[in-house]
């Protein structure tokens, strides 16, 4: 694990930055497109997967919201919430099979996007370029900012994503996909052992 540089102090709890933007506490990334755009939204985006145990996270998120919300009623929704009202967070344990999905158990969700790319930096705030090392399962920290939008009667909070840090490695969520160096272990077939296909 990477040491943090001497004199710079790593504090994962979430900060309130201004009305509309904040930082995470530590969460967990899932389907990042953060190197290139999701061909099917056109923007950069990830999904954070946040424990209900974050109380300052989730509590930042819902005062950036209702912000977000009087913005709205102010602006586009004539005074009040529209009835079909879609929030930025999620509850992973009603919206999501985590029979399919146990990552999302005892967790909320938030979807992210931006056109812009995001910043992207690790635990040394060194920047990250190799799209490799930012995958879904590892553990991250982002920050946000919030958004009151209608859009062909859809309407609600957005929420936009700014940068990215990354803390932490993390198990990977069902890639499939083993490293290299397990792959090519001496002893995978068995040292001095002949190979039968047919075995």
């Amino acid at each position: 694990m990477i040491e943090p540089k001497e004199g710079i102090k790593m504090d994962y709890h979430a900060k309130k930055m201004d009305d509309r933007r904040m930082r995470t506490g530590k969460c967990r990334l899932s389907f990042p497109h953060v190197f290139e755009v999701y061909s099917e939204s056109g923007k950069y985006q990830v999904q954070l997967i946040i424990p209900k145990t974050d109380k300052e996270t989730i509590a930042l998120i819902s005062a950036m919201e209702k912000s977000a919300q009087e913005d709205g009623k102010a602006k586009m929704w004539n005074g009040k919430l529209p009835k079909k009202y879609s929030g930025p967070l999620h509850d992973g344990d009603i919206e999501q099979d985590t029979t399919e999905r146990p990552e999302y158990e005892g967790c909320y969700y938030i979807n992210a996007k931006s056109t812009r790319r995001p910043g992207v930096v690790d635990k040394d705030r060194e920047i990250i370029t190799d799209a490799f090392e930012l995958y879904g399962g590892c553990y991250v920290r982002a920050t946000l900012a919030f958004f009151p939008y209608e859009n062909s009667g859809n309407a609600g909070v957005g929420c936009l994503l700014n940068n990215i840090q990354k803390l932490e490695e993390g198990e990977k969520f069902g890639s499939g996909v083993s490293d290299p160096e397990d792959d090519f272990d001496d002893d995978s077939i068995g040292e001095g052992m002949p190979f039968d296909p047919l075995a």
